[in-house]
């Protein structure tokens, strides 16, 4: 599995910590950047069974719970949720 970058981070709403020591603009970047995410209070059980099963309105419920947003065909949706809440072993 490739290592993911800052760039795949940032797209989730996660900031690298050097950033939000800089000027008043890049602070409101940053600020704007992590106002989406959410981490609610359980992480996802799902198998990768269920992932390939699962609804497009259900999968949108679930990465929008995280504060995550991604638009596709449904096989894209499941791919990315696979990939954003199985552990590589489970995939």
């Amino acid at each position: 599995m490739a290592e993911l970058s800052w760039a795949w981070f940032s797209s989730v709403g996660v900031v690298r910590p050097s950033l939000q020591r800089r000027g008043n603009e890049e602070q409101a970047a940053v600020q704007r950047t992590t106002e989406g995410f959410q981490m609610p209070l359980h992480y996802p059980r799902y198998k990768k069974e269920d992932y390939e099963k699962m609804e497009a309105w259900r999968i949108d419920a679930l990465l929008g719970e995280y504060g995550l947003a991604f638009d596709g065909s449904l096989a894209d949706k499941r791919s990315f949720a696979m990939g954003a809440f199985l552990w590589p072993d489970q995939l």
